[in-house]
């Protein structure tokens, strides 16, 4: 739905948060698609960051650069309400393949709805901030910050994901897994592989058996579990046997405990793997880990009678879903919203060259806007009503005042 369609709704100060936000659709839109024309990656999006953090301050919003020892991050805040809500922007791309996560669309939706929330903050009684936060696909920034401190004295965590068509807006009860990457390298001893092959202990053995083991460990876990490896590296040359290998490998599992045990029963495929072929095993963790996600059923509730007034599906959804994001971290600590925007025509999944070609598609933009437009109702409808502000308010983490929280 455009906005000029969108119906006035029935919240409080809604008709000014879609008004404000008409005002400001130019320039989201050309946010938007530039991010998509620039794509960065993880750790790396200074055009990106900056380019949001440019136009936060066009709209009145004090803005804080390379928070949390984090050059790329920031945070943007207006309204002096003591109720602090918190909206997430994404930015970062994947290798290869640009934004075929949609993060433009990410950062459009919260940028837009920070940008509407701060022209009615103080009548709301919130602080409204947009809190910038790289390295989603791959690094773990949420969780790099949360450690830091830079989600100290939030109160509500929300931001929007896109998707294809087709899924229910209602985001009550769906979830994402939680997610571990690691690195696996065996090391043996190089020789000759025709002169002198008895000589050697062979890497890449190591790593045909590791991955064999992994397969056939395919068939005994749950249907849910996710097992993902890729052979870094076992050798440059045939005729030299490797003595390096390294698999890189993540797991999932919709629950900590479930995912420490499958991270128990992969790393005893490489421990095994190591003990056949004779080499030696380094097993090293590359990323925090991303938590389980929950979806706050206050928040959920409000964005789905959002959603609902732009004539969306509400139907209950199947329940939890896959992948996995960092805002599975914050959720884990703060009331937050992480639902789904689908995408008009949109038959592709995410992470493929066809949704990235399809995230800077005018259904795509359109979708944005109602993300913005429903986060920000959200935002408002929990900060009129009293009982849901009483909770939100309960929920305040205490204030950490480790010298880790820090900006550079």
């Amino acid at each position: 739905m455009r906005l000029q369609d969108m119906p006035a709704p029935d919240v409080a100060h809604g008709t000014d948060i879609i008004e404000a936000l008409r005002r400001w659709e130019d320039r989201v839109l050309v946010l938007a698609r530039g991010l998509h024309a620039a794509p960065e990656l993880a750790f790396e999006e200074h055009r990106s960051a900056d380019a949001i953090c440019t136009l936060l301050e066009s709209g009145g919003l004090t803005v804080e650069r390379g928070i949390a020892d984090l050059p790329t991050a920031f945070r943007a805040a207006a309204g002096t309400g003591d109720l602090v809500i918190a909206l997430c922007v994404e930015y970062d791309a994947l290798p290869g393949i640009g934004h075929a996560c949609g993060h433009n669309l990410i950062a459009g939706a919260s940028v837009g709805a920070a940008l509407a929330l701060a022209e009615v903050a103080d009548r709301l009684g919130i602080t409204v901030q947009a809190i910038g936060t790289p390295a989603e696909e791959h690094g773990g920034g949420k969780s790099l910050m949360l450690e830091r401190g830079a989600f100290e004295g939030v109160h509500a965590a929300m931001m929007a994901h896109p998707v294809q068509e087709g899924l229910s807006a209602n985001p009550a009860g769906t979830s994402a897994q939680a997610v571990g990457r690691y690195r696996a390298t065996f090391r043996g001893k190089a020789a000759h592989a025709a002169a002198a092959p008895h000589a050697a202990v062979n890497a890449a053995d190591a790593a045909v058996i590791a991955q064999v083991a992994v397969g056939l460990l395919r068939q005994q876990i749950p249907d849910d579990h996710r097992i993902g490896l890729f052979v870094r590296e076992a050798g440059h040359v045939t005729n030299i046997i490797p003595d390096t290998a390294i698999v890189e490998f993540e797991c999932r599992a919709f629950t900590m405990p479930e995912y420490d045990t499958l991270v128990t029963r992969v790393t005893r495929c490489f421990e095994g793997a190591a003990l056949a072929s004779g080499t030696d095993l380094e097993l090293e963790e590359t990323e925090p880990v991303y938590e389980p996600l929950i979806q706050d059923e206050t928040l959920a509730a409000h964005w789905t009678t959002a959603m609902g007034g732009f004539g969306h599906d509400t139907a209950p959804s199947r329940g939890v879903s896959g992948g996995s994001t960092d805002m599975g971290n914050i959720s884990q600590v703060i009331p937050s919203l992480h639902p789904w925007m689908s995408i008009p025509g949109a038959s592709v999944p995410i992470h493929t060259r066809e949704f990235a070609a399809v995230a800077d598609t005018p259904g795509a933009y359109e979708a944005m806007f109602e993300a913005a437009a429903a986060l920000a109702l959200t935002a408002a409808a929990v900060a009129a009503d009293p009982e849901d502000r009483r909770r939100l308010l309960a929920s305040s983490r205490p204030s950490d005042p480790s010298p880790e929280e820090s900006t550079s």
